[in-house]
This record gives structure tokens, C-alpha cells and sequence, in this order.
């Protein structure tokens, strides 16, 4: 009997959804990429810890990605780009599965248009020092159980906003990371 893929779901949700675009207006396009990889027969996925010598989001969970370059075509190229500058993952390597809604970061400025891909495993990341502090590799099922996710509600009136916690470990995932994975999740349910 052929084993399932664990990640047949993930591609069939993402082939049929249609992700939300919200307007570049004074923010920055940045493309990441939501790696998605199997051992053993689960999905894991795969975030960085950024090192305290990055302009932005200095110590914080990511997906490999940034800003829109002018020799990229577009979001996707970004981030597939960054993934190879950050880990040296090949972008031959990564089967984009689909797109998720943008997301926009309140203080750094930042329009994020995340692609989930799956990469290979195992594979021969190389982590670039200067960005990478650490590669973590989080079971999908994780970010699927409601109990590992913490929201806090922050400012007053008009202007409150719910920022979303996993707290995996020593690990917290939050802001506009975990606000992505909290969109897959919802994607896939």
C-alpha cells in the first residue's frame, strides 16, 4: 500500500485558495518563503532564528525572505532569492505549493507575500552567518493544535489588534511569522 504524503493536503488547499492582496501603499513588497519539509512521514516547517546583526527583526523566528529587489521579477522571486542568500537553498530545489494572503507589519513597514514551497530532506542547508543564528525545524501538527497558540490583545479602541504566540520550547514564533502560519493552519482546516 504507497504511503501518503503528508503534504498531498497542504497542495490540494493551497492549488484551489485564492490569497488576499492588499495594497502596497507606502509599505516595502517583500516575498518569504514557508518551507515545508517531510521526515519520517510528518510536515515539518522550516523557520530561522535571525542573528542580533540584521537591520530588522534582530533575534526574531522568520521564514527566509525580504524586500523586493530590482533585478526580481516579483514577491516569488524574492523569496526564493532570499532562501538561497539565507540557506542556500536552490530554488530548483523548492516546489512552490501556492500562496498565502499578504500580510503587513505595523512597525517595520513591510508588505509580506508568503509562498509555502516544499524543499527536500534531508538537505545541505547553509545557513548565512551574518543573517542565521539557527534553522529550526517545527512539526506542521504543532501549529495545528489550538492549545499551542496564544493571542494577546494589544492597544485601545479602533487602533486593538490581536498578536498571535507558539510558543515551541525555548522558542516564541510571533508577529508577522506567526500570523502566517496561523493563516496556513486556517487554510488547511
Amino acid at each position: 500500500m504507497p504511503v501518503e504524503d503528508p503534504l498531498e493536503p497542504v497542495r490540494s488547499r493551497l492549488s484551489a485558495y485564492v490569497p488576499r492582496r492588499l495594497p502596497e501603499e507606502g509599505l516595502v513588497l517583500a516575498g518569504v518563503l514557508v518551507p515545508l519539509y517531510v521526515d519520517g512521514g510528518e510536515a515539518y516547517v522550516l523557520l530561522t532564528r535571525r542573528t542580533e546583526h540584521v537591520a530588522t527583526h534582530r533575534g526574531q523566528i522568520a521564514f527566509p525572505g525580504g524586500a523586493v529587489e530590482p533585478e526580481d521579477q516579483d514577491a516569488l522571486d524574492a523569496a526564493l532569492r532570499e532562501a538561497h542568500e539565507e540557506l542556500g537553498i536552490r530554488r530548483e530545489d523548492v516546489e512552490v505549493l501556492g500562496s498565502l494572503d499578504d500580510v503587513s507589519t505595523v512597525v517595520s513597514g513591510f508588505l509580506i507575500r508568503p509562498y509555502v514551497g516544499r524543499v527536500p530532506y534531508p538537505y545541505p542547508l547553509r545557513p548565512a552567518p551574518q543573517e542565521i543564528a539557527e534553522v529550526l525545524g517545527i512539526p506542521l501538527r504543532f501549529f495545528r493544535d489550538e492549545r499551542n497558540l496564544r493571542v494577546e490583545r494589544v492597544g485601545e479602541g479602533a487602533a486593538q489588534r490581536e498578536l498571535h504566540f507558539y510558543d515551541y520550547g525555548p522558542y516564541t514564533v510571533w508577529g508577522a511569522t506567526a500570523r502566517v502560519i496561523r493563516r496556513l493552519v486556517e487554510v488547511l482546516s
